[in-house]
């Protein structure tokens, strides 16, 4: 079978990475070679990843390209999920900045630097961020300023900053500025008191007006080691001293707000987890709208891989913040806008990938999601039904009536023009894409459940 490089591993000479009979590979050209072997004698990549900081690797001695440029190649272990720095919450990008600046001063010290300093380069891996490109460490020589610096601000600082000092989620900022956002707009767009935090002066407000003025006839400065050693603890000063602090949002609490029902989640939970039994296959699960992660902890039960899927930034920040302190490694909490879900971006729109390519899974669920959708947002209930088919082999989902104190919430200043709405409605949509299983109607509520296979 052929070796297919992947669309988003073109742009390093050091190497690619490819698929060869499902399996995912790197490649190290022979022109990275003394870099490589370096990294490798330095001790440098024991040390990485007995921290878990950098994801491991077997060495395999076959040309499984068959290019001519071919070193070795390097079978990393698996990464359940890709997922992308615009599908983070403020504490993911957070993490990944500090993970990259703790992997350059673990470079620093065994005489390599790291070169690369995209947030692409993170994953979320066994519960925590784990760096996933081997080839972005090469022989540091004396006096080299870090290469990746203006990298990392437009990446990291900037983004961080902004949701700093604005309060808000700035996701499709990160979409529209996939390399980072240019120093000079957020320069623009911080605060004027931004000026007087001395690293961020530096780091944005000095380094935005130096690079304006950068020409191709400038000579490269020449930086100590030691004051590189700084500049990347400065760094990392800055980056932990920002916070996101919550901003309010009627959703943001939904589950705490649940529990007030009598007997509803207690109820919900019995019939899902009874369901769940019922299908001892099921190894990925995607929780559409799934919030704070209440069922996507119910589903997981340690063992299944399951995506919490939310365009609710502050309930999925928190969702991450558990599965980082408790280990939950199978667990993967996403921002994703279901009315304008992740799409497929970069060179001829195949170098990123679309969140519904990445996110496939044996089961789905859309729990207390349709009424948002349908009435928050006027989506038919067939392109629910599309929706859902795209995302799982079977489905759990929820149909909230009309009656219910949510839909009212969201009736009460608009009219209503939704007489589609109604179970059979819901029922007539979905049967063109799925097969009803089971059928369950909650006695604390006026909602119903719904467990169904798709056709």
């Amino acid at each position: 079978m052929q070796a297919n490089q992947l669309p988003s591993s073109y742009r390093d000479p050091s190497g690619f990475v490819f698929t060869h009979k499902g399996e995912i590979y790197r490649q190290v050209n022979k022109s990275f070679q003394p870099d490589f072997e370096a990294f490798i004698n330095s001790g440098l990549y024991d040390a990485l990843v007995a921290e878990g900081l950098l994801i491991p690797h077997k060495t395999i001695t076959e040309n499984l390209t068959g290019g001519e440029d071919w070193f070795t190649t390097l079978k990393p272990e698996k990464i359940e999920l890709i997922s992308y720095p615009y599908e983070w919450t403020f504490s993911m990008l957070k993490d990944a900045a500090l993970l990259t600046l703790q992997l350059a001063l673990k470079a620093l010290e065994h005489g390599m630097m790291l070169k690369d300093a995209t947030p692409f380069n993170v994953q979320l891996h066994n519960g925590k961020p784990v760096f996933i490109d081997t080839l972005s460490f090469e022989k540091y020589r004396d006096g080299e300023p870090w290469i990746a610096y203006r990298q990392f601000c437009e990446n990291f600082v900037g983004p961080l900053a902004l949701m700093h000092y604005v309060g808000l989620p700035l996701q499709q900022l990160l979409l529209a500025h996939p390399e980072g956002i240019p120093l000079l707009y957020v320069k623009k767009l911080l605060p004027y008191k931004s000026r007087f935090n001395l690293h961020l002066f530096l780091h944005v407000h000095l380094h935005a007006g130096v690079a304006a003025k950068g020409s191709a006839n400038s000579k490269k400065p020449f930086l100590a080691k030691s004051k590189l050693v700084n500049l990347l603890r400065g760094l990392q000063t800055l980056v932990a001293s920002l916070h996101f602090n919550k901003f309010e949002n009627i959703w943001g609490e939904y589950y705490k707000e649940a529990e007030t029902r009598p007997g509803y989640l207690k109820e919900k939970k019995a019939i899902i987890a009874a369901w769940i039994e019922q299908q001892p296959a099921l190894e990925t699960v995607i929780d559409i709208g799934g919030n704070e992660g209440e069922f996507t902890k119910l589903v997981a039960n340690g063992k299944r891989r399951v995506i919490c899927a939310d365009g609710e930034h502050y309930a999925v920040d928190h969702l991450y913040k558990q599965v980082r302190e408790n280990k939950l490694s199978n667990i993967y909490p996403l921002c994703i806008d279901f009315t304008n879900p992740t799409p497929a971006i970069g060179v001829n729109n195949t170098e990123r990938s679309s969140f519904f390519d990445r996110a496939s899974s044996d089961l789905a669920m859309a729990l207390a999601l349709v009424h948002h959708l349908a009435i928050g947002k006027n989506i038919p209930f067939d392109f629910i039904a599309d929706m859902c088919a795209r995302l799982g082999i079977y489905l759990i989902i929820e149909f909230v009536a009309k009656e219910d104190e949510k839909v009212k919430v969201l009736l009460q200043n608009k009219k209503d023009i939704y007489d589609w709405y109604t179970e059979e409605g819901f029922e007539n949509a979905f049967s063109k894409r799925f097969r009803l299983v089971e059928k369950r109607a909650l006695s604390s509520s006026p909602r119903i459940l719904y467990l169904m296979e798709r056709l």
